[in-house]
């Protein structure tokens, strides 16, 4: 199934809305092929601008989806008028409720020490009949090749058809690159804060804010001293590129890869 994309300095987003997004993953895992997705908004484009190889990463996946509402206003002013946010934890909990009828199974992958569990315990809570096979919190250091090995083998006899990657931005997508083609699982899926949100360590912003454009700024508030140097270099930096874009000053870095 090809998805139409829109180029946003380098990184081809795709060009959906949710319910395409679930329409695609249900094919994958119909045809059992191995694809991963990324949710992108502003910071990681900007960091596929600076990094060569995480924007390869990007333009490998099956689906980059437009998570910040910048990427969907920037789709829609191309004439792409179809396109919707596709935030990460709307697509969490959204593809769990799909997956109650149709059998999916889960496992969660990433967060900080018994947030998964707690994401599980609330997902089962919220969609009876979902399908949880397993979770793991893998430690705050690179996993030795042995390790690597033990945690492939622990997903796959599970037999879980999507994998919750919650990692954060660079590392669930270095994660998922690296470990698409070694788990026999349809859908590797990156969505980084959700895990925190759902399992209620941290604080969604206002419906409102996430409309607007002012999620960034929520988030700020809520964690200046990690937050601000990111949302300082990134923001500023890229409006200054997409206008320099948009007068064809820069075309953005090459394209690579090819979306699925």
């Amino acid at each position: 199934m090809t998805t139409a994309t829109t180029n946003i300095l380098g990184i081809n987003v795709s060009a959906i809305n949710l319910e395409q997004a679930l329409s695609i993953i249900d094919d994958w895992i119909a045809r059992r092929a191995p694809h991963y997705v990324c949710v992108s908004n502003v910071h990681s484009i900007m960091e596929s601008w600076d990094d060569p190889a995480l924007r390869r990463i990007h333009n490998e996946a099956g689906l980059v989806t437009p998570d910040g509402m910048p990427l969907v206003w920037i789709s829609r002013r191309r004439g792409l008028d179809h396109v919707n946010r596709v935030y990460g934890p709307d697509l969490l909990l959204d593809l769990c409720e799909h997956s109650v009828p149709h059998g999916y199974r889960h496992f969660f992958y990433g967060g900080a020490e018994g947030v998964a569990d707690r994401l599980a315990d609330h997902l089962h809570t919220r969609f009876p009949g979902l399908q949880i096979v397993g979770t793991y919190t893998p430690p705050f250091r690179p996993l030795t090749p042995e390790e690597d090995a033990q945690v492939v083998e622990r997903i796959n006899k599970a037999q879980p058809d999507i994998v919750w990657v919650g990692l954060g931005m660079p590392k669930q997508e270095q994660w998922m690159h690296i470990h698409v083609n070694r788990l026999a699982v349809p859908v590797l899926v990156g969505v980084g804060a959700a895990f925190d949100f759902h399992s209620g360590r941290k604080r969604q912003a206002p419906c409102w804010m996430q409309r607007s454009g002012l999620e960034w700024c929520f988030r700020l508030f809520s964690e200046p001293q990690r937050l601000w140097r990111r949302y300082l270099r990134h923001n500023p930096r890229f409006v200054g590129l997409l206008l320099l874009q948009a007068l064809n000053l820069v075309q953005g870095p090459a394209e690579e890869g090819t979306p699925a």
